[in-house]
């Protein structure tokens, strides 16, 4: 209001705008009912989503980043925990779920302390007290990894698998991920270092079974020799990397030829030919009887390498290119003349093969390949599909596993183990943050509760089994769903990579006090998209109307 009692307006008008306590309670609903949305996947014996997009197309999954990266969320806060889910995909491939349910029960028991009374800025500062002696208490429970102790990096991969649709082959693929990831892995500085990224390469074919996935000691090019003439197979190989264009280019400025008499357009075509027949003669010349080219390759430049029996594959990916590299030993060249034998890699074995309807290069036999192939193969599209997100769970965490060189034990286990510690904290803690480190503590009980709930157990019976075991001294006590008794999960080989409970308590514990600390929600512009503004015409409730 003016002196004169007159409003003044700030805001235009029709702008929504959320304020105090309505603006906590919509945030911390919103992504509460995010969290719920994938709370119900949890564990071994959580159950599978499936999403349909708008043109139809469906996923069926239960791994969390993927059923929140798919769903259309709108509201802002909401889209909070799915950037905690990705973060944690990223950071570690695994423990996605964990990290956005931990995050939306964080916010539950912050409403609870908000009814109470209790100052949001205080229970933001508790939460980051929590989640410092939590992480301090996650490294003293710890178990050292060695990178070559293939048996535990094996359990390991099979835990991330076992709540995925591929479970019945998580064995198998467990030992192709060890398999795929400590051949790779490089020491760099006295540490372990892995590059999944650049050097796996997972290439999808849907036919066959589980169990005719395989590992590559080398690279599939999707794409088949250039001429039908060339040879199909070719054994110790040597491999010519080329990233320059086996053919005439033409000009860079507009350029004009005229010839007036027919023997000088006889030389030119003759010249032509003889440029292409000159770089085919560099590939030879250098020893290479099988040419990858980044770029394209003259239909008469294929006649001679034909004619020389040399195997060539052309516009190959730019990335297929650095994994060969790679894997072969080969350097990647820009011209034909600059080829040497010294560039060239070598193979056992280059061959075509036919997977279903597609022929396919497999590059195999390599000599310590610093990349390899993974052939992925499954029933039908949606299993494939499943089979490539678990896959990429099991190599991230067995990765994380030789990076860090440390391991907690799963099924509940460390998060009540952290609860209960946390609790003993908070007793020396003085003001009010005590509260909101027991309510810490108590949300990270979820975990264990979301797993016997998704298991047909009682949530409260195994809750006070564990807490029990846990007291007692039993530091690795944890749910066991398939029998339903709170067993030893070191011994049931039920482990994770540190870094996975770290990073879900971090990014967890970051978006539930960003969450906390807003008080007024203003959408930015007068408008929003079409979609969410006929929402909120019809009344459809607040949150959506906040738009994106």
């Amino acid at each position: 209001m003016g002196m004169a009692g007159t409003p003044i307006l700030i805001l235009k008008e029709g702008t929504k705008r959320e304020r105090g306590r309505d603006a906590q309670y919509n945030n911390i609903m919103a992504a509460r009912a995010v969290a719920d949305a994938v709370r119900s996947s949890l564990g071994p014996r959580g159950m599978d989503k499936m999403l349909v997009d708008s043109m139809g197309d469906v996923v069926i999954t239960n791994d969390g980043v993927t059923i929140l990266k798919e769903m259309d969320v709108q509201h802002p806060a909401a889209k909070m925990l799915v950037e905690v889910s990705k973060a944690q995909d990223e950071e570690c491939g695994d423990g996605t779920t964990t990290a956005a349910v931990l995050a939306g029960e964080l916010l539950k028991k912050a409403l609870d302390l908000i009814d109470a009374d209790v100052h949001p800025t205080i229970i933001a500062q508790g939460y980051r007290m929590a989640a410092q002696k939590a992480t301090e208490i996650l490294d003293s429970l710890a178990i050292p990894v060695r990178h070559d102790d293939r048996e535990t990096l094996k359990k390991i991969a099979m835990t991330a698998m076992i709540s995925k649709a591929v479970s019945a082959s998580r064995e198998h693929l467990a030992n192709l991920a060890v398999e795929a990831v400590t051949t790779i892995a490089e020491q760099r500085d006295g540490k372990w270092v892995v590059d999944l990224k650049d050097n796996i390469q997972i290439v999808k074919k849907q036919g066959g079974s589980m169990e005719d996935t395989e590992i590559i000691k080398g690279i599939i090019i999707d794409k088949e020799p250039v001429h039908p003439a060339m040879p199909r197979k070719i054994e110790k190989a040597k491999i010519a990397l080329v990233n320059g264009a086996m053919e005439i280019k033409k000009t860079e400025v507009e350029a004009k030829i005229q010839i007036s008499d027919p023997s000088q357009m006889q030389a030119f075509l003759a010249e032509e030919e003889n440029m292409l027949r000159k770089m085919v003669e560099y590939v030879k010349k250098a020893g290479a009887n099988v040419l990858f080219c980044q770029k394209g390759i003259d239909d008469l430049a294929q006649h001679f390498l034909a004619k020389e029996k040399i195997f060539a594959v052309r516009r190959v990916k730019e990335s297929d290119m650095e994994k060969l590299a790679k894997a072969t030993g080969a350097n990647i060249v820009n011209k034909f003349s600059e080829l040497e034998p010294s560039d060239l890699g070598t193979a056992d074995l280059v061959e075509v093969r036919k997977i279903q309807e597609d022929e396919m290069t497999f590059v195999t036999g390599c000599k310590n390949p610093k990349a390899v192939s993974i052939l992925v193969r499954g029933g039908t599209e949606h299993v494939v599909d499943e089979m490539e997100r678990s896959l990429d769970d099991a190599l991230n965490v067995v990765a994380v596993a030789i990076e860090d060189g440390k391991m907690i034990t799963g099924g509940g286990s460390t998060a009540v183990e952290l609860a209960m510690k946390l609790r003993e904290y908070s007793a020396t803690v003085s003001g009010r943050e005590q509260i909101a480190i027991d309510a810490f503590a108590a949300a990270l009980e979820v975990i264990p509760t979301a797993l016997a709930e998704n298991a047909g157990l009682d949530p409260i019976d195994i809750l006070i089994e564990l807490r029990k075991a846990h007291k007692s001294g039993d530091k690795h006590a944890g749910v066991n769903v398939f029998t339903g008794k709170v067993t030893d999960m070191l011994k049931e080989n039920v482990i994770e990579p540190l870094r996975v409970g770290r990073q879900a308590i971090n990014s967890a514990t970051d978006a539930a006090v960003m969450i906390l600390r807003i008080d007024d929600v203003i959408a930015a512009k007068g408008e929003t998209k079409s979609g969410a503004a006929g929402k909120g015409k019809e009344g459809s409730g607040g949150e959506e109307d906040l738009g994106d």
